[in-house]
């Protein structure tokens, strides 16, 4: 008589060494879970947490069948403002998720959710910036305990369209001078290339230099601007353009490298993170924005075609594409011990967000308008 099958069960991961060790399996679940965006990747997660983390923090919940990984929690525990499980990869991700395998979601998903129960019974689990179709969505129909969604950050998406369908998208005059504009980068001699993964580092370093040029003495994300962001973009960039997870492309003029971007990839969707262009693009008049948007549209066709994501923020310039807006999600799971961590959450951000109102109602008013 054979052995009765093991059902596969959920298991936590608080070594570091152990975590940086899952490259291969991590690797392989990423690419079989079609709801996965970049920011799930291996490469992106274990440098996170080697710029960002703290020794004694690492929560992550691992699901194998077999030999196999089928769902994995990438978690880590804080304990400032309130004590909460919270994804790895932080406020420079602008997505967070669980991975469960495509071919068996449902199973992993039930293997997982004891876990993720287990780890809560002292503290909330809190998933910000969730993608509509995310993974943690089966956890969250799932959960036994309290839980709340509440609204977060705004995102913007293109289709999955060349360039040409792009501009017919957009109302006649603005379409015309946009072609414009490109005619002028063709005139000028502006060459692009998308840089091999034995150059990326440097190819990094030249954008982060950039970046820094471009924003000198203009509001910009502080995080942007700090050693352990430098350090983590040139640690994972490399292992993620090797893997198809990004592309960075350099664009050259008079044979100088003026500018760079730097794409996420997953199967279905594309994002572009962060890029970095010389002030001597302005002085020429060169289109900087339409540049790069031409570039990232090389990366969403084919067979697999993927979306464009402008990312998180609602910035006026992005709206001059027609994009489709798309809300991230915060997902709240509790046990009933912890339930007045969810109450402390939902108030905190329900005053944050009056406030912002309010912030705006003044704007409009100065301004002489109607707040939006």
């Amino acid at each position: 008589m054979s052995a009765p099958e093991e059902f596969p069960r959920a298991e936590l991961c608080v070594d570091e060494d152990e975590f940086e060790a899952l490259a291969v399996p991590w690797g392989r679940l990423h690419r079989a879970c079609p709801a996965a965006t970049p920011f799930q990747s291996h490469a992106w997660l274990s440098s996170w947490w080697r710029s960002y983390g703290r020794p004694g923090q690492l929560r992550v919940v691992l699901v194998r069948d077999g030999g196999r990984l089928i769902a994995a929690a990438p978690l880590m525990r804080v304990d400032r403002p309130l004590p909460a499980l919270k994804p790895l990869g932080g406020e420079i991700s602008d997505f967070t998720d669980v991975l469960l395998d495509g071919a068996c979601r449902e199973e992993a998903a039930d293997a997982l959710l004891p876990g993720m129960y287990a780890l809560a019974r002292t503290a909330l689990v809190d998933f910000g910036e969730v993608r509509p179709g995310a993974c943690v969505e089966s956890l969250y129909e799932r959960w036994p305990g309290p839980r709340r969604t509440l609204r977060d950050s705004p995102c913007l998406e293109l289709p999955a369209l060349p360039m040409d369908e792009l501009l017919k998208r957009l109302p006649a005059p603005r379409a015309q001078r946009t072609r414009a504009k490109m005619r002028k980068l063709a005139a000028l001699g502006v060459e692009s290339r998308v840089v091999p993964v034995d150059e990326v580092e440097t190819s990094v370093r030249t954008l982060l230099h950039l970046h820094q040029l471009q924003w000198q003495g203009r509001k910009v994300t502080a995080e942007h601007l700090q050693p352990r962001f430098h350090e983590h973009l040139l640690r994972s960039m490399r292992p993620m353009v090797a893997a198809g997870e990004a592309v960075v492309t350099e664009f050259r003029l008079d044979g100088e490298v003026l500018a760079a971007d730097l794409t996420l990839l997953s199967g279905t969707l594309a994002g572009g993170y962060l890029y970095g262009a010389h002030p001597r693009l302005r002085e020429r008049k060169v289109d900087v924005a339409t540049m790069l948007l031409d570039a990232c549209t090389r990366h969403t066709g084919g067979e697999h075609p993927r979306a464009l994501s402008l990312l998180r923020g609602d910035e006026p310039y992005k709206h001059h594409w027609r994009p489709e807006p798309v809300h991230n999600r915060r997902f709240l799971l509790a046990r009933r011990r912890t339930v007045p961590l969810v109450c402390a959450v939902a108030w905190g951000a329900a005053g944050r967000e009056w406030a912002k109102r309010r912030l705006r109602e003044r704007a409009a008013r100065r301004g002489g308008g109607t707040p939006s």
